[in-house]
């Protein structure tokens, strides 16, 4: 990977390489420039989960010339045709080094789940499910005690923000979870469950199942499996699943939009208008 990302400065392929460095046994994001070769040495292999795609995205709106590198695993590539799709990042100008999806440091359960999806352990620790072949087991509860357990998750957020800032594919400048009418500030437990219902009608055909989210959350709260939900409601209704092929987004207004027309139900009947 060091000699790929040299070969690349040195011919020119791109300008900057964004990676991650190791400062004082930290490794941080850095950009890894023609200037500064030598900083290769430091220079983490793929092990270190971070959405480097973001930085990409900005460096190149700030620089319109720039040709941008970074080393890309399997979310990382769905993230920057997400990017695309909403016009947040020009993927003519990022070249990517392909690396293989791997286990989560910090937990389990974030892992990525293209490696075996959805993985047993997600399931098991929020649900005690075992049938981790069933994406919708979770629906075999009843409503209410559904609802009283997301209830639960929902109240152990501190409202810290991390799942927003970990996020690839968050790129509104004015975020509406920080809209003061919305969600309130100063309080502690934050109101519930606003926050996250918000956010989860949000990422609706937008989140790419990285996991970065429920790793980066300090309550252990099972949000992805929340985002899985509302994407698997996109998938039914719009065929569309974020961040695979060109098909634009459902709910992007900037490009031309799918048809809104509901997909039949398998009995051949329509869903509801809405």
């Amino acid at each position: 990977m060091k000699d790929q990302v040299k070969k690349w400065l040195e011919s020119g392929t791109v300008d900057i390489f964004l990676g991650m460095k190791m400062v004082d046994g930290h490794p941080l994001p850095h950009a890894f420039t023609l200037g500064n070769i030598s900083d290769l040495e430091e220079l983490v292999p793929g092990t270190v989960r971070y959405p480097l795609e973001t930085f990409a995205a900005e460096l190149a709106a700030e620089n319109p010339d720039a040709r941008i590198g970074l080393a890309a695993r399997e979310c990382t590539q769905r993230a920057l045709n997400v990017l695309s799709l909403w016009n947040q990042a020009p993927t003519d100008r990022i070249e990517t080094i392909k690396l293989n999806c791997c286990p989560s440091p910090l937990k389990e359960h974030a892992a990525c789940s293209y490696l075996d999806p959805p993985e047993a352990g997600l399931f098991k620790k929020h649900f005690g499910i075992d049938n981790a072949a069933d994406p919708e087991a979770v629906a075999r509860f009843e409503p209410r005690e559904r609802f009283s357990r997301w209830m639960y998750e929902f109240q152990k957020c501190i409202k810290c923000y991390g799942c927003r800032n970990i996020c690839p594919v968050c790129f509104c400048e004015d975020c509406s979870l920080e809209h003061k009418d919305l969600i309130g500030t100063g309080q502690l437990p934050p109101e519930a469950p606003i926050f996250h219902l918000v956010r989860a009608v949000h990422m609706a055909g937008r989140c790419i199942d990285c996991g970065l989210c429920e790793e980066a959350c300090p309550a252990d709260i099972p949000l992805r499996l929340l985002y899985r939900k509302v994407n698997a409601v996109v998938d039914d209704l719009f065929d569309y699943r974020a961040g695979e092929g060109e098909q634009p987004p459902p709910f992007n207004i900037i490009g031309e939009r799918p048809s809104l027309e509901p997909k039949p139900m398998e009995n051949g009947s329509a869903c509801p208008q809405r």
